[in-house]
């Protein structure tokens, strides 16, 4: 079962502000992608739930990879704008809106990635084998979701619970990640804990000036030992990684 729906991300997009980003070429997760394409000469890649494309836009502006963005929602006129402050037009990558559980792959790829993605779902075995449906012989198949199971977790669920609600925080669990991809015959399977301490509220702009200026202190104060001592852990990694192989 999904935990959201068309109109909920409808929602989201138009009340969500500052999307017009421009992707760099230090964007986070570059140091993978850098990697999976000079190891693996990725030459295609497709993007899963990724909208409003900011990695879809790394791989064809920073890498030259011919970049295919599938998502549910596809916003146009966010879109537009992403792609404006990028230098980009929608005629710079292949768009897909679609059902992904009702789509048939009429293409494999080199690279299949998502960010954010399958914690979205109840069934997380069934997601991450919709994702290897995309892969080509040989492919890779990246994924990325938040660690709600520590220090960030405990936040979101105190002070938004309405976004922790839509997350499938059983997800967010090594071993199991592991597991299903041994499941799907995945090969060279690496599933971490990704980055030094984070922590975000998805409506922190809505909470009172007092709460935003402790958030701050905290934040910084964290942020200062993180890089004293980077440890990437369960407690304070804000991400994890999946990295498999067909």
């Amino acid at each position: 079962m999904n935990l959201t729906d068309r109109d909920f991300w409808l929602k989201y997009w138009e009340n969500k502000k500052n999307l017009a980003l421009k992707v760099n070429e230090k964007y986070i997760l570059s140091a993978y992608l850098k990697r999976f394409k000079k190891e693996n000469s990725i030459k295609n890649a497709i993007e899963i739930g990724g909208f409003p494309g900011y990695y879809s836009i790394y791989l064809k502006k920073w890498l030259n990879v011919d970049t295919t963005l599938l998502d549910y929602v596809i916003h146009p006129k966010v879109l537009d704008e992403v792609l404006s402050v990028n230098n980009m037009s929608k005629k710079d990558i292949t768009l897909i809106e679609t059902d992904l559980f009702n789509y048939q792959p009429t293409k494999k790829y080199d690279l299949v990635m998502s960010v954010g993605v399958i914690e979205h779902f109840d069934d997380t075995k069934n997601i991450i084998e919709m994702h290897t449906k995309f892969m080509d012989d040989n492919g890779v198949l990246f994924i990325n979701i938040p660690n709600f199971t520590g220090f960030n977790g405990w936040l979101q669920k105190t002070f938004d619970p309405e976004i922790y609600a839509v997350h499938n925080i059983s997800s967010m669990n090594i071993d199991l990640l592991k597991g299903i991809c041994e499941e799907l015959n995945l090969k060279n399977i690496t599933v971490e804990y990704y980055g030094g301490f984070m922590m975000w509220l998805e409506n922190l702009h809505t909470k009172h000036v007092l709460f935003r200026a402790l958030f701050k202190i905290i934040w910084f104060v964290l942020k200062v030992i993180s890089k004293l001592i980077p440890i990437e852990s369960k407690t304070f990694s804000p991400y994890i990684n999946i990295v498999a192989y067909k």
